[in-house]
């Protein structure tokens, strides 16, 4: 059975895992530092990038990290999925899918009033999860690097 829970303290060994999955799974180049940087925003109750865990049988399979964002344009707020993995070995398992109902559940606690995500094109296992439990937008994402 796959439970869902905030990420907490003694999780820092199997989250490093994970995040580092994660990156190598969008081909991202990751240091320790930058994994320091971003356990240290989650443990921190003043930051607004908050995370979840997938537990499997006791072990850590998948992470969730989001945030609250501001929507000016209809005077509400929602939340922002930043991060979704699981483990490889642990695909399948429906634990994706928790993760996000999980999210979901908060965001309704919360009154948000949408939770929005980005994903790369060519993530169509992904992907396929997604179209089931959100609606696909119309909008195009850009970047301006500085």
């Amino acid at each position: 059975m796959i439970t869902v829970r905030a990420v907490r303290a003694e999780d820092r060994a199997a989250w490093d895992l994970l995040y580092a999955g994660y990156a190598a799974f969008y081909k991202v180049e990751q240091t320790p530092a930058m994994r320091d940087t971003v356990w240290g925003w989650l443990l921190d109750a003043g930051h607004s990038s908050e995370g979840l865990v997938a537990d499997l049988d006791g072990v850590l399979v998948g992470l969730a990290h989001f945030r609250a964002f501001a929507r000016p344009l209809s005077a509400s707020t929602g939340g922002f999925l930043d991060d979704l993995f699981v483990a490889p070995d642990a695909r399948g398992t429906g634990a994706a899918e928790v993760l996000i109902a999980a999210l979901k559940d908060l965001g309704h606690a919360r009154g948000w009033t949408v939770i929005r995500w980005i994903t790369a094109e060519d993530n169509y296992r992904a992907r396929g999860l997604y179209d089931r439990v959100a609606d696909k937008t119309k909008w195009a994402t850009y970047d301006i690097k500085l």
